[in-house]
């Protein structure tokens, strides 16, 4: 046995038992890439032949990317939607305090026209009546 053989066969029995970390370790970038890469295939393969089944390779492209790229959307998104529920939640204060004024003036000028109408009522009465 000469001195390469020894070397290769060494190189072989440590990828054997332990492996390297680095070729053991899970790529779901590039899994993401070549599950892409397939649709992009098939998609221009469909739209070679048929135009209209292309809605339906999209939806087949978003099933199958769906459970690789939602766990890490939804970690992604979440001070997003924190901030968007605060928004809304200030903008019904906001509304609610603004429909409380609105009613409020609402009711203020009814106020006035009631009273206008008690004392112009008041004053025809008053011209009405007998002077005794």
């Amino acid at each position: 046995m000469d001195k390469s053989n020894s070397v290769s066969l060494e190189h072989e029995d440590a990828n054997a038992v332990g492996g390297d970390a680095i070729d053991e370790a899970p790529d779901d970038q590039g899994e993401i890439v070549a599950t892409a890469a397939t649709i992009a295939v098939v998609a221009v393969g469909a739209a070679l032949f048929e135009v209209a089944l292309l809605p339906g390779l999209a939806l087949g492209a978003a099933a199958a990317l769906a459970p690789r790229v939602l766990p890490n959307l939804g970690t992604a998104m979440a001070p997003m939607f924190r901030s968007s529920v605060r928004g809304v939640y200030r903008l019904g204060q906001r509304t609610r305090e603004m429909v409380a004024e609105a009613h409020e003036h609402v009711n203020d000028i009814v106020a006035e026209a009631n009273a206008e109408d008690r004392s112009k009522a008041a004053t025809a009465a008053k011209a009405t009546a007998p002077a005794a």
